[in-house]
């Protein structure tokens, strides 16, 4: 085997095992130059394909209960096919309604104000369903394991507007006014960039990240305000061991768009930077009520 032939296989196992795509639709990538060993799985290439994966990211962090993650699917995903332009997501199928109920736009007044990921509709695509990002027309495709899927979809309620129902093709204004704060106003736009990049690698990462829930299904998942992930688990795999995972899938290797930052140096064990932005990974002990059974049965 030469040391191309080599290193496509290698690039197509590290993509199999961060997407759970067949390693034969890896390999086409890896032969074709679509991917290498250094950046196994596809980036989005548009700022507005990132920044779409990145507020779908953020929200299901922090929208989705501790007791909603399923099987290992801590966004709510087992299974992504990424490409430049596009993605595609399957759904747990216990987790499909409440991702949608997490992420479709709604003005919560016992909140005191928006929820769910600004500007984000969802329309049918033939039998399946794509939620579709208004600004930008960026688009993640729904892949649901029951061909026959069809959403059970957030309704007005006390105190509830779902503005994704009313502004079907416009944004409402308090949309507006997130977006322009995401787009970093006031902040540093590199960090904001770095963000987008950072957090749309992850969500291209499903099977990855599912590690760190395969014990016992769930784990917290939470940002810094909006911003920087952390993601914290018991049992099932070391924190060094999902970090070099993460780290060989290309998760932390900086794009030429983004200059190097001082933050790129991790701070602490379990902390991938890039680019000014960084999760933090923590591997704590066992809460779960049947954790003598598991480890005595």
């Amino acid at each position: 085997m030469s040391r191309r032939t080599d290193n496509h296989h290698r690039a197509a196992t590290i993509c199999r095992a961060a997407t759970g795509l067949p390693h034969r639709t890896c390999l086409g990538w890896a032969e074709a130059g679509l991917i290498d060993y250094r950046q196994p799985v596809p980036d989005a290439e548009d700022a507005g394909q990132r920044l779409l994966e990145s507020l779908l990211v953020a929200e299901l962090a922090d929208g989705l209960r501790e007791g909603d993650l399923r099987d290992g699917a801590l966004f709510g995903f087992t299974s992504a096919r990424p490409t430049r332009g596009a993605l595609d997501l399957e759904l747990h199928p216990a987790m499909a309604d409440p991702v949608l109920a997490a992420v479709l736009p709604r003005i919560d007044q016992d909140y005191g104000g928006l929820r769910g990921v600004p500007g984000l509709r969802i329309v049918p695509t033939g039998r399946s369903w794509a939620l579709i990002h208004l600004p930008g027309r960026a688009a993640v495709h729904l892949v649901h394991p029951d061909p026959d899927w069809r959403p059970v979809l957030p309704e007005h309620g006390d105190g509830l507007t779902q503005l994704w129902r009313r502004n079907r093709h416009r944004l409402h204004p308090a949309e507006a006014a997130d977006l322009r704060e995401c787009a970093g106003a006031g902040a540093d736009p590199g960090s904001a960039a770095a963000r987008d990049w950072l957090n749309s690698r992850l969500l291209r990462r499903p099977r990855l990240l599912g590690a760190a829930g395969a014990a016992h299904g769930s784990a917290n998942v939470y940002t810094h305000g909006g911003e920087d992930l952390v993601l914290e688990w018991c049992c099932a795999v070391e924190r060094d061991e999902l970090e070099r995972r993460l780290r060989r899938s290309g998760l932390a290797q900086r794009p030429g768009q983004l200059p190097e930052r001082l933050r790129d140096q991790p701070w602490f064990p379990g902390e991938i930077a890039m680019g000014g932005a960084f999760v933090t990974l923590r591997r704590g002990p066992c809460y779960a009520p049947d954790a003598s059974a598991r480890r005595h049965g």
